[in-house]
């Protein structure tokens, strides 16, 4: 049994993953620190998050602080004297919560460190046409992400890999990976490596509308490799023009068949392309702003109207 008191922080599934493994491998979790409910969906009614969700069903200690810097959430974190706190997909911590353990904030962050640092590594990395990812863990400092170096694991992304896919491969990996960084730092047989700071790596900022809105004048495969990374959420988007109407597309593969004096969406030999400067892109799963998702025969079936139509 491991000697290492817990208190753990994370939102989504995949901090639960990260939390489940340190329970079955006997680490004391102290308290569980998530986010705050939210509303979303019709009628607007509260959301638990997974986190929450998990904790409530295995009668965890569960904490939900409105600021991280509340004296009275401080207190309880310093009552706790856990050993080490552990970060798992939740905000940036303050200095005055991340120094409070006696063996420090460690991360688990999805990508090999300091390439992709930011809140969307595993979107990143496949938009950037990487061939290779992974998981780092690091002992959390004032800036983001750039910590010394606890653990690194590698990690393949696949010809066809999509952030759906990715996201489970490096969940699933996480926790295992997770509970072999805390073992290092509870033998003490182990020197953290400092990062490079200096170098230019690529980074993984927080998605937003313009960042996930396709250019169609980029190559193709640069293209495909957006879809890729943002499907199945939150989904790359453009908007056929002649109805101004928003479309998303999340499966979709590039054809390097040539150039095309127009960008359009178009019905081909029943299929649904779009043509590019550098080929053509063969769209599988489309989404028409207000309607479900639907694979391609479904689209042509039902919108011939928007065959041969641009976009932008």
């Amino acid at each position: 049994m491991s000697k290492l008191s817990i208190v753990f922080f994370g939102t989504p599934e995949f901090a639960t993953s990260s939390l489940v493994a340190l329970i079955e491998n006997h680490f004391e979790i102290k308290a569980v620190v998530t986010s705050t409910d939210k509303k979303s969906g019709r009628g607007n009614k509260i959301k638990f998050s997974h986190i929450k969700s998990y904790c409530i069903d295995n009668k965890l200690r569960l904490l939900q602080p409105q600021s991280l810097q509340n004296p009275i959430f401080i207190d309880d974190l310093k009552s706790m004297e856990a050993d080490v706190f552990v970060v798992v997909a939740y905000r940036m911590l303050p200095k005055i919560v991340w120094e409070i353990p006696r063996k420090g904030t460690i991360n688990l962050h999805a990508s090999i460190l300091p390439s992709l640092r930011g809140a969307a590594p595993i979107n990143w990395a496949i938009i950037n046409g990487l061939k290779e990812t992974g998981l780092t863990t690091f002992f959390i400092n004032e800036k983001i992400d750039t910590g010394d170096i606890i653990l690194q694991k590698k990690v393949r992304i696949d010809e066809n890999e999509n952030f759906g896919s990715l996201h489970q491969k490096l969940m699933i990996y996480g926790g295992g990976f997770l509970v072999s960084s805390l073992k290092l730092i509870d033998s003490n047989r182990f020197k953290s490596i400092k990062q490079d700071t200096k170098s230019k790596n690529l980074t993984a900022p927080k998605l937003d509308k313009f960042n996930t809105r396709i250019n169609w004048e980029k190559p193709g495969k640069n293209i495909s490799n957006l879809i890729r990374g943002l499907s199945p959420i939150p989904g790359a988007w453009t908007i056929i023009s002649e109805h101004d109407i928003i479309i998303k597309i999340f499966s979709a593969f590039f054809v390097n068949s040539g150039p095309n004096n127009k960008i359009e969406l178009k019905i081909e030999n029943n299929k649904l392309v779009v043509s590019l400067k550098d080929g053509h892109l063969e769209i599988k799963e489309i989404q028409i702003q207000g309607k479900k998702r639907m694979n391609s025969k479904e689209f042509i079936n039902g919108y011939k109207k928007y065959n041969n139509v641009k976009l932008y």
